[in-house]
């Protein structure tokens, strides 16, 4: 009564009416549609099914079940024709199809059962048939043989379905399964059943003039309008639902006035998308609808009043929904939770168009696709429109211009993005519509031609501040263009690819502002620095603040290239030209500030404070090489090179970007190296101040070597220590190699003071070697290839051998007069031959000359008259040994001796250091000095006997006589410096007579 606005005395009048009326006739209608799997009751494995129906009381029925136990068939040949129905055969199937309808009255529903029966129709067949199934068919024997003994002409039972009237809905449709009468097989299928309550006769005495639909649909909007208005207060839109007791009232309706589904789901269709215009109804809801009206569309045939309501209906809510497709974004939230309803509007739209009622009634071209592009693009240009009106700048000034602009521009930004990530699914998903490109397109012509006429209004009023407001503009705009990557077909050149050209008045503002702000941020920084290395975190940090400052300073230049990122390429590489050279500017302005910057503090404080602030100086300064290093990858130098490689040659791309860094690094290295050279100075000055003192000392033996250097060492050791502390690595190893060839300088400026003491140059010596300790440190410090240097090499050798004592010169000088013998080639002055050897048992020397070849002649008959003298070498290790002689060999050039001689001396001497043999062939004069013809060394080492095994055989060997080079033996010249020594006074002079006899003097 509430829902139809009722009163109750209404309501009892109409109901005392409806008593006083003819009581109608109940009937059931049954429609069997299909059934599936029945049983294969034929030879062929198939059966002929059909169906046999009838409405049983309860008083008959437990009658004919009394009846029926000694037989399957309960209904078949027991009910009368009159109360049976029966549906067609279908022959050779399982899965038979009638889709036949039955109208059974019923007496008392409430205690009546319908029943259903199927069966295999069987034939009369002649045996020559049924010889030809058996042939054609082997597996039948078994079926033919259960044939032969039922009665002939029976038909076979296939399954039942029983149904109590009273547990049905008025409406029913469903699938039922097929019941056996025994467990042989229990598996007979289903059958498909349509079950319709209905009156075969109605009085419409209340209801003259108005046709059953037309009162459906009255009642029907009724008792939706009142549902959803008592669930007003509930969230969400309406699901369709009703309450309980206005669902069974519209069904029992529709019943009593024989309305078909088709008709009730055409009601609901219409009421549903007339509610949905005016309430918030769940396009689920239509959705559901549409589908059942294509469902019955070839089933039933619609009066022509109904099919122009159907039509009328189905255009007015695509043109409705294309509507609500338009303004999209203002009736429903980008969330999860509310994009779900726009993309089921669209699928009710799609099956609109697809349904075959809006084909067979709206037969002009209807093209949902166009239809929703035409919708969006409207729709975008009045949502544009719409927010352009909005901001509206208040006055005419050009800042406010801009701001208007900017603010436009922020909005239509954040709307493609949600066309892009939001709404772009939705419709791909619903229409196959790629939303995105469609707003996109439309978008970027109507914000391109706004562009345009707002900087057109600014070119001619371009400053500073007007140049700062646009910045925010570019960068939203080139977001924008960015976003046509993700467009997925372009029917015409986009507007703003060219928009870059715009702001090109603003540039340099833009680059400007970048560079004073940084330049001013750097500033501000060396004035706040104190020149402290920041000692944070586990690692110490030796560089200042001011070095941490600069590279977040140099940040937003970089991020201005990236925030840019100007689209032409050849203009590209000039910005970049120019935001390289601000950075070099800005490196070499701090360079210079934070050298005033040392010298303002170190002004007034003591030296070590100094040193350590000049040791910050130089780790802030390679700390900034190693910023500028990491340049070229923070601004993607890379990237630019591929993107001009169509415009600039890579030779002036090299000469341009990269020699512009190369130039500003060696000025930061250039004053890093005279930083450390300040500091190398000081070094300098106390290490030669050490030598000096240590080498100067007139008492030596008051003094150890050790002690003497220690001072020097442990001086070097606490300044290295300190520096090392205080400088970065790079400046530290930069500082360690220049102090390293002072150091080297000084030792040897010093060992050049002619002092000729021994322990003066032993001391040097033992100096030298410590530096080289103390610089490799262990393999921390110099690499020894460094180390190593000529000069190096060529100090250590002068030390070490000023260093020897003067046996130990003579020593040296024979092993080198060996290593010469032995590469000496050639036989200019003619050779000795001579067999070698030692028995270690008697200690015995055993050397036998044999000849000589190719002597020079020395007198004036051609000839000469040569003999060998043989003496051990050198003589403080051989003092007792005698020199031995040969004979003289008148008058030969190739003379032969053949004589032997023995030299008592002991293994160990023989092994000495420079122990040799020394050959000296003379030739002999009566008058005056025997003339001079050369001379051979011989290792005793390499003798026989001496060195391996004492059994070795003697050796045969032929040595090539020398004559020395004079004044080019560096040992002879420290022996002659010795003037106080007898020994090495004595061994000059012998080397000295024979290089005056030498005829290298000659060729020299």
């Amino acid at each position: 009564m509430e829902a139809l606005n009722m009163t109750e005395d209404e309501h009892k009048s109409l109901l005392d009416s409806v008593r006083a009326m003819q009581h109608p006739a109940y009937c059931l209608m049954v429609t069997v549609k299909q059934a599936k799997d029945v049983l294969g009751k034929d030879i062929s494995g198939l059966s002929d099914p059909y169906c046999l129906l009838t409405i049983i009381h309860k008083k008959e029925e437990s009658k004919k079940s009394s009846q029926a136990k000694s037989s399957k068939v309960v209904l078949k040949d027991k009910m009368p024709s009159k109360n049976m129905y029966q549906t067609d055969v279908k022959t050779q199937t399982l899965n038979p199809i009638w889709n036949q309808t039955f109208v059974m009255e019923l007496d008392h529903p409430e205690d009546a059962s319908l029943y259903l029966e199927m069966f295999d129709k069987d034939e009369e067949i002649t045996l020559g048939q049924k010889l030809e199934e058996i042939r054609s068919n082997f597996h039948g024997i078994k079926r033919m043989i259960k044939d032969a003994k039922k009665e002939k002409g029976q038909d076979d039972f296939l399954g039942n379905i029983v149904l109590k009237l009273k547990d049905l809905h008025c409406t029913e449709d469903c699938w039922y399964v097929l019941e056996p009468r025994t467990e042989t097989y229990p598996n007979r299928g289903k059958c498909h059943l349509q079950l319709k309550f209905i009156h075969r006769e109605r009085a419409n005495a209340l209801t003259t003039g108005r046709s059953a639909y037309m009162n459906y649909s009255g009642i029907l909007q009724q008792f939706v309008h009142s549902h959803i208005s008592k669930q007003q207060q509930s969230s969400g839109p309406w699901k369709g639902e009703l309450c309980g007791q206005g669902q069974t009232l519209l069904e029992l309706f529709a019943t009593q006035n024989d309305l078909s589904p088709f008709l009730q789901d055409l009601a609901k269709w219409v009421a549903y998308s007339k509610l949905y215009q005016s309430l918030e109804v769940d396009p689920t809801v239509l959705f559901k609808q549409l589908t059942s009206i294509e469902y019955h569309w070839d089933q039933q045939e619609l009066p022509y009043q109904q099919k122009q309501e159907l039509g009328d209906s189905l255009h007015g809510f695509l043109q409705y929904g294309l509507c609500l497709v338009s303004k999209y974004r203002d009736i429903i939230p980008p969330t999860p939770k509310d994009t779900p309803r726009l993309q089921t509007l669209l699928r009710v739209l799609v099956q609109i168009c697809k349904t075959r009622a809006f084909q067979k009634l709206n037969p002009a071209h209807f093209d949902l696709h166009e239809e929703v592009i035409d919708a969006v693009q409207v729709g975008t240009q009045e949502w544009f429109n719409i927010k352009k009106g909005l901001h509206q700048p208040m006055t005419k000034e050009i800042s406010e211009t801009v701001n208007a602009l900017s603010s436009l521009i922020e909005e239509v930004r954040e709307d493609i993005r949600l066309s892009k990530d939001v709404w772009n699914k939705v419709f791909v998903s619903a229409v196959q519509l790629d939303l995105f490109t469609v707003v996109y397109q439309e978008l970027d012509s109507l914000l391109a031609t706004e562009v345009r006429v707002t900087m057109g209004q600014v070119d001619t009023h371009m400053d500073q501040a007007l140049a700062n407001s646009l910045f925010p503009v570019y960068l939203n705009l080139k977001a924008i263009h960015k976003d046509k990557a993700f467009l997925q077909k372009r029917t015409k050149l986009l507007e703003l690819t060219d928009f870059q050209e715009c702001f090109r008045d603003a540039l340099p503002f833009w680059l400007n502002k970048a560079y004073n702000t940084t330049l001013e941020r750097v500033q501000r920084a060396v004035q706040l620095d104190m020149l402290q290395p920041l000692q944070t975190g586990m690692v110490p940090v030796k560089h200042s603040s001011s070095a941490v400052d600069l590279a977040a300073c140099l940040q937003p230049i970089c991020q201005l290239w990236e925030h840019l990122g100007w689209p032409d390429p050849e203009e590209g590489f000039m910005l970049m030209v120019k935001l390289t050279e601000d950075i070099c500017k800005i490196a070499v302005t701090y360079c210079h500030l934070i050298k005033q910057r040392v010298k303002e503090l170190s002004a007034n404080s003591d030296p070590g404070t100094a040193v350590n602030m000049l040791c910050v100086v130089v780790n802030d300064l390679e700390y900034l090489c190693t910023v500028l290093t990491r340049l070229p990858q923070q601004l993607n130098w890379g990237g630019l090179r591929e993107r001009t490689d169509h415009v600039i040659k890579e030779m002036q791309f090299n000469n341009t970007l990269p020699s512009q860094l190369q130039h500003t690094q060696s000025v930061l290295t250039r004053e890093i190296r005279l930083a450390l050279e300040t500091l190398g100075k000081q070094l300098r000055s106390d290490i030669e101040k050490h030598v000096l003192s240590m080498a100067t000392r007139r008492k030596f033996s008051c003094t150890s070597t050790e002690d003497a250097v220690r001072p020097l060492m442990g001086y070097l050791e606490n300044e290295l220590k300190f520096m090392n502390e205080n400088l970065v690595q790079e400046s530290f190893n930069s500082l360690l190699a220049p102090l390293w060839t002072n150091s080297v300088q000084i030792l040897d400026q010093v060992s050049r003071q002619k002092s000729g003491v021994t322990e003066f140059y032993q001391r040097l010596h033992y100096t030298l070697q410590s530096l080289e300790q103390c610089f490799h440190a262990e393999g921390n410090g110099l690499s020894l290839d460094t180390l190593h240097s000529d000069q190096f090499k060529s100090l250590k050798a002068h030390l070490g051998l000023n260093s020897l004592n003067t046996c130990q010169l003579i020593d040296k000088f024979m092993e080198k007069k060996v290593r010469e013998q032995k590469d000496y080639s050639g036989e200019k002055y003619g050779a000795v031959t001579l067999i070698s050897s030692y028995k270690r048992s008697d200690q015995k020397l055993h050397i036998e000359v044999l000849n000589a070849v190719n002597l020079i002649p020395m007198d004036s008959n051609g000839f000469s008259d040569p003999f060998v003298q043989l003496s051990l070498e050198p003589r403080h290790v051989f003092p007792e040994v005698e020199h031995r002689r040969t004979q003289i060999k008148n008058r030969e050039l190739n003379p032969l001796f053949e004589e032997a001689f023995e030299f008592l001396v002991s293994l160990e001497q023989c092994n000495a250091a420079g122990a040799s043999l020394l050959l000296t062939v003379l030739d002999h004069d009566t008058i005056g000095s025997d003339d001079f013809e050369g001379e051979a060394f011989l290792s005793l080492r390499a003798i026989p006997g001496v060195s391996g095994t004492a059994s070795q055989a003697p050796t045969q060997i032929r040595l090539p006589l020398m004559h020395p080079k004079p004044n080019e033996d560096n040992i002879l010249k420290l022996l002659e410096a010795r003037k106080a020594d007898r020994d090495a006074q004595a061994f000059v002079k012998l080397r000295r007579q024979k290089e005056k006899l030498s005829l290298e003097v000659e060729q020299t």
